[in-house]
């Protein structure tokens, strides 16, 4: 969440940067202002009532010593008492209710972000590549259906619409690209491979931004009668991110760079038609994710070599690909700067997104309490940063799209021969 403070000193400037996400913060805003003045108010005349109570108090014990009457005097001190915890029940509630609605707030882009309604202002910033020379291309949908990789039906059956089931070579070729992605970042990049629970608390959905603002599009468990309490992992940026909420790193243990491999739910796979065909949105899917938490002096700094390692994925598998900074009205919910990489799929004639590499500067970590112990011993929030390494899915497409052959085979990159067994499949 945002820093009240800040809001506090800077509001109009916040207002206005938040406003180019489109739409007028303006009302939330000052409505979080409202509840701290309130807030602030309250804490102020407790403090006053207190220091109060505390001399009334010392005038009861001496008059007590004296042997005079202190009746009415302590009937002054039970009404201090009532004021105190009426003021105490208005901070409580304000607090809340300030917390509540920061939550709702969403960061603020990035002043170099480039301004923009919608996805049509993203600027491409990275070529990589040459797209393949497919002649009458087919989509993967076909391809996999014809080499007997992917069933839709078999999950339909067993799930719904949303869902896949990958066989015999298909399962295998999935097998090898997590395997893949895995070893890459680790033994190349440095990440600390996790294997982390699929299964999150209501608290670490929060912390990283999901809830409260996307509920609606998560697979939520154990319903109190009021709200879920636990949910099915939307991506593992979640539970990677969350190992170190209400942690004080030292200043020497960062960056943590972290990876794992998940399966991700979402609820929201998008409206049919040809541009969802196939896999290219599901319920269900696996991903790599990489998660840094860095010390803010070198966040952006991180994020450009976190960029380069996601782009690594595809430069290593030799899959055409572009890169767009998204702008203002595009950044996610919870990110300052983003950067999603696309990757070109004949099949489809267009280019799909395969990972989205963001700063969230301290919004996160000012959630999930996350800080660090800096040189001057004093207690400041870490950055934190998450980028796909990649989502399978659309890469699975691209590499049967941008591999396929006249014959209906596919010729697989050469760095996914070890881990598959073979060069191609037919």
């Amino acid at each position: 969440m945002l820093d009240i403070r800040e809001i506090r000193d800077n509001a109009d400037a916040i207002i206005a940067r938040l406003n180019t996400r489109g739409g007028d913060f303006g009302p939330q805003v000052r409505e979080v202002l409202e509840c701290d003045e309130i807030r602030r108010k309250s804490e102020t005349e407790q403090q006053a009532l207190l220091s109060q109570r505390k001399q009334t108090s010392k005038q009861i014990g001496m008059l007590k010593a004296k042997g005079e009457d202190t009746s009415t005097i302590e009937a002054e001190v039970r009404g201090i008492n009532d004021q105190i915890a009426a003021l105490e029940e208005t901070v409580v509630l304000t607090q809340e209710k300030q917390e509540r609605l920061l939550k709702f707030i969403p960061n603020t882009p990035h002043p170099e972000c480039p301004v923009g309604a919608d996805e049509t202002a993203n600027p491409v910033v990275r070529e990589w590549g040459e797209k393949p020379a497919v002649s009458e291309p087919k989509d993967h949908l076909e391809l996999a259906e014809a080499l007997g990789l992917i069933s839709l039906e078999d999950g339909a059956r067993i799930a719904g619409s949303g869902f896949a089931v990958y066989r015999g070579r298909g399962a295998r070729l999935e097998r090898a690209l997590i395997n893949f992605l895995l070893d890459l970042q680790t033994t190349q990049h440095g990440y600390e491979e996790v294997n982390v629970p699929h299964i999150i608390k209501r608290e670490c959905m929060e912390g990283t931004g999901q809830l409260p603002k996307f509920e609606e599009d998560m697979y939520g468990t154990d319903f109190d009668g009021e709200q879920c309490q636990m949910f099915l992992a939307p991506t593992a940026e979640v539970p990677v991110t969350n190992l170190f909420r209400d942690t004080i790193l030292s200043e020497e243990e960062l960056p943590k760079k972290l990876c794992a491999h998940t399966p991700c739910f979402r609820r929201e796979a998008g409206s049919a038609g040809r541009d969802n065909r196939g896999i290219i949105r599901m319920h269900q899917f696996d991903k790599v994710e990489l998660v840094q938490v860095v010390h803010p002096d070198h966040s952006f700094e991180m994020l450009e070599e976190l960029l380069g390692h996601a782009q690594a994925v595809l430069e290593t598998l030799g899959l055409h690909y572009r890169t767009i900074e998204l702008c203002t009205g595009d950044v996610g919910f919870s990110s300052t700067k983003t950067y999603d990489i696309e990757v070109w799929a004949p099949g489809q004639g267009k280019y799909l997104e395969v990972s989205s590499c963001s700063n969230f500067g301290d919004y996160q970590a000012r959630r999930m309490k996350l800080r660090f112990k800096g040189e001057d011993k004093k207690n400041r929030f870490c950055h934190t940063l998450n980028g796909s390494g990649t989502a399978l899915p659309r890469l699975y497409v691209a590499i049967l799209e941008q591999g396929q052959q006249p014959d209906g085979s596919i010729k697989l990159p050469a760095a996914l021969v070890p881990y598959f067994g073979a060069e191609e499949i037919r």
